[in-house]
């Protein structure tokens, strides 16, 4: 199905962004693109206006903070996360999630920001930066303000960035020695995950996210031994979603499975 017509914008700043979004209840900001036009062909959405943010270089960029961590542009495409120096010197398990999202093709015009801001349960980033504590920047006509991802995501597609405002940069907290991992079981090589789970592992504690399981990433603490995350995941009595892909029973099982090879491969 074609689009229906839709009055296109393509911001020259971040500041004019803003203002286009705020001054018509119906924009959109537009960043891959992948998702937003499929649902608009579905006639699921439609915006008033398209805000394409693919002009502007400074949501693009990758650079470490003054103490260590990492910041990520809203607007870094998959690949470039992937190909990142300053990712793979700081927290690589970004770079190693960015690189099993679907395919070249997807990753070349897919976003950070976009992954996120989708807040699709099947996505790899929410649970990723749950896990690893990240906090969100979110700039609006207000002026900005900083999310933590435990507070940002608000329930299927829907996150705290409101209206007329625009998620910036991704923010990573320093290592200080914690460990990452990430596993997934997903339908087929490069298909969506039916369940899956991002671990950082320091001092023998874990911060365990599971995904696909709930409307948000289900965000857990955990000693790091298997006997202690089986009985994590199986004290949060969760109540995963059945579908053509998973039955919720098996979800539950993938839950624990996922969770603890995230674990595992966050503590070696």
């Amino acid at each position: 199905m074609l689009l229906a017509p839709v009055e296109y914008a393509r911001p020259s700043s971040v500041a004019e962004a803003v203002r286009l979004l705020g001054a018509h209840d119906g924009a959109r900001a537009l960043a891959g693109g992948q998702t937003l036009t499929n649902v608009m062909k579905a006639r699921a959405a439609a915006p008033d206006v398209l805000v394409d943010l693919n002009g502007l270089a400074e949501l693009r960029a990758i650079s470490r903070t003054s103490d260590g961590g990492l910041e990520l542009g809203a607007m870094a495409t998959l690949t470039e996360v992937t190909r990142s120096s300053e990712v793979a010197e700081t927290r690589p398990i970004i770079a190693q999630v960015a690189s099993q999202i679907a395919d070249l093709q997807v990753r070349n015009r897919g976003t950070v920001g976009g992954n996120i801001c989708s807040n699709d349960p099947t996505n790899h980033l929410p649970p990723l930066m749950s896990a690893l504590g990240a906090t969100m920047t979110i700039l609006g006509a207000d002026g900005e303000r900083a999310v933590p991802a435990v507070d940002f995501f608000l329930g299927v597609y829907t996150t705290a960035v409101a209206p007329g405002e625009l998620l910036t940069k991704i923010t990573l907290p320093a290592t200080h020695d914690r460990r990452d991992g990430f596993a997934s079981v997903t339908i087929g090589k490069d298909g969506t995950c039916i369940v899956n789970a991002a671990a950082s592992v320091h001092d023998g504690q874990a911060a365990i996210a599971l995904g696909c399981v709930a409307a948000v990433p289900v965000l857990l603490a955990s000693a790091s031994d298997e006997d202690a995350v089986r009985s994590a995941v199986r004290g949060a009595k969760l109540d995963p979603p059945s579908d053509v892909h998973a039955s919720a029973e098996y979800r539950l099982h993938l839950a624990e499975v996922v969770a603890v090879r995230a674990v595992a491969e966050a503590s070696t």
